[in-house]
Protein backbone atom coordinates (compact mmCIF):
# COMPACT_ATOMS: atom_id res chain seq x y z
CA UNK A 1 0.00 0.00 0.00
CA UNK A 2 0.78 3.62 -0.75
CA UNK A 3 1.22 5.68 2.36
CA UNK A 4 2.15 9.18 2.45
CA UNK A 5 2.33 12.00 4.84
CA UNK A 6 0.23 15.52 4.12
CA UNK A 7 2.14 18.95 6.05
CA UNK A 8 0.65 22.50 4.73
CA UNK A 9 1.81 25.22 6.58
CA UNK A 10 -1.23 26.64 6.31
CA UNK A 11 -2.31 24.67 9.58
CA UNK A 12 -1.19 24.09 13.08
CA UNK A 13 2.06 22.17 13.09
CA UNK A 14 1.81 19.13 14.66
CA UNK A 15 2.56 19.39 18.60
CA UNK A 16 3.11 15.48 19.45
CA UNK A 17 4.38 12.66 17.64
CA UNK A 18 2.02 12.47 14.67
CA UNK A 19 1.67 13.91 11.39
CA UNK A 20 -1.17 16.43 10.05
CA UNK A 21 -2.37 13.86 7.76
CA UNK A 22 -1.49 10.35 6.31
CA UNK A 23 -3.05 9.06 2.64
CA UNK A 24 -3.23 5.56 2.27
CA UNK A 25 -4.67 4.49 -0.87
CA UNK A 26 -7.45 7.03 -1.95
CA UNK A 27 -8.37 6.98 2.11
CA UNK A 28 -6.85 10.61 4.26
CA UNK A 29 -7.15 10.17 7.82
CA UNK A 30 -6.84 13.96 9.00
CA UNK A 31 -5.11 14.20 12.61
CA UNK A 32 -7.62 15.88 15.42
CA UNK A 33 -7.49 20.19 14.98
CA UNK A 34 -8.06 22.50 18.06
CA UNK A 35 -8.72 26.29 17.33
CA UNK A 36 -4.59 27.44 16.77
CA UNK A 37 -4.29 30.00 14.64
CA UNK A 38 -1.12 28.69 11.95
CA UNK A 39 0.55 31.50 12.06
CA UNK A 40 0.79 32.27 15.49
CA UNK A 41 -0.11 28.90 16.77
CA UNK A 42 -1.83 30.79 19.51
CA UNK A 43 -5.23 29.32 20.87
CA UNK A 44 -8.09 31.23 19.85
CA UNK A 45 -10.26 32.12 22.90
CA UNK A 46 -12.47 34.65 22.49
CA UNK A 47 -15.97 32.09 21.88
CA UNK A 48 -16.80 28.81 21.42
CA UNK A 49 -17.74 29.45 17.91
CA UNK A 50 -14.38 31.44 17.02
CA UNK A 51 -12.62 27.91 17.89
CA UNK A 52 -15.01 26.02 15.80
CA UNK A 53 -14.39 28.66 12.41
CA UNK A 54 -10.86 27.94 13.72
CA UNK A 55 -11.11 24.21 14.15
CA UNK A 56 -12.57 23.34 10.25
CA UNK A 57 -10.59 26.09 8.76
CA UNK A 58 -7.32 24.03 9.86
CA UNK A 59 -9.26 21.12 8.83
CA UNK A 60 -9.83 22.22 5.38
CA UNK A 61 -6.36 23.34 4.78
CA UNK A 62 -5.18 19.68 5.57
CA UNK A 63 -7.88 18.31 3.46
CA UNK A 64 -6.57 20.61 0.45
CA UNK A 65 -3.33 20.04 0.99
CA UNK A 66 -3.93 16.17 0.35
CA UNK A 67 -5.81 16.72 -2.87
CA UNK A 68 -9.65 16.95 -1.76
CA UNK A 69 -12.07 19.45 0.49
CA UNK A 70 -13.72 18.70 3.40
CA UNK A 71 -16.70 17.55 0.94
CA UNK A 72 -14.53 14.53 0.62
CA UNK A 73 -14.84 13.73 4.10
CA UNK A 74 -16.88 10.72 4.77
CA UNK A 75 -16.37 10.57 8.93
CA UNK A 76 -15.88 13.35 11.41
CA UNK A 77 -15.07 12.57 15.35
CA UNK A 78 -15.96 16.05 17.09
CA UNK A 79 -14.41 16.25 20.77
CA UNK A 80 -15.92 19.22 22.96
CA UNK A 81 -15.60 20.31 26.60
CA UNK A 82 -18.73 20.27 27.28
CA UNK A 83 -22.12 18.66 25.71
CA UNK A 84 -23.66 22.27 25.89
CA UNK A 85 -21.38 23.80 22.75
CA UNK A 86 -23.34 20.35 20.32
CA UNK A 87 -25.72 22.99 19.11
CA UNK A 88 -23.48 25.62 17.86
CA UNK A 89 -20.87 23.09 16.34
CA UNK A 90 -24.11 21.98 14.39
CA UNK A 91 -24.46 25.49 13.37
CA UNK A 92 -20.52 26.15 12.83
CA UNK A 93 -20.97 22.79 10.73
CA UNK A 94 -23.53 24.00 7.94
CA UNK A 95 -21.14 26.46 6.87
CA UNK A 96 -18.39 24.28 5.76
CA UNK A 97 -19.97 20.98 4.73
CA UNK A 98 -23.27 20.42 2.71
CA UNK A 99 -25.37 17.24 2.44
CA UNK A 100 -25.01 14.86 2.39
CA UNK A 101 -23.32 15.43 5.90
CA UNK A 102 -20.39 13.28 7.33
CA UNK A 103 -20.70 10.21 9.23
CA UNK A 104 -19.92 11.91 12.95
CA UNK A 105 -19.36 11.24 16.44
CA UNK A 106 -19.81 13.66 19.22
CA UNK A 107 -18.13 13.15 23.14
CA UNK A 108 -17.58 15.43 25.68
CA UNK A 109 -14.43 14.66 27.10
CA UNK A 110 -12.46 15.75 30.28
CA UNK A 111 -10.11 17.64 28.67
CA UNK A 112 -8.66 18.77 25.23
CA UNK A 113 -4.95 19.97 24.59
CA UNK A 114 -4.36 23.39 25.39
CA UNK A 115 -7.44 23.35 27.36
CA UNK A 116 -9.82 24.05 24.08
CA UNK A 117 -13.24 23.23 24.07
CA UNK A 118 -13.26 21.59 20.68
CA UNK A 119 -10.85 18.94 18.66
CA UNK A 120 -12.25 17.48 15.53
CA UNK A 121 -10.47 14.76 13.06
CA UNK A 122 -11.51 13.45 9.72
CA UNK A 123 -11.87 10.74 7.29
CA UNK A 124 -11.56 11.69 3.77
CA UNK A 125 -11.96 9.48 0.33
CA UNK A 126 -9.98 11.29 -2.34
CA UNK A 127 -9.72 10.23 -6.29
CA UNK A 128 -6.63 9.19 -7.07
Amino acid sequence: MNKSIINTDRAPAAIGTYSQAVKAGSTVYLSGQIPLVPETMELITESFEAQAEQVFKNLSAVAEAAGGSLADCVKLTILLSDMEFFPQVNEVMARFFNQPYPARAAFAVKQIPKGADIEVDAVMVINE
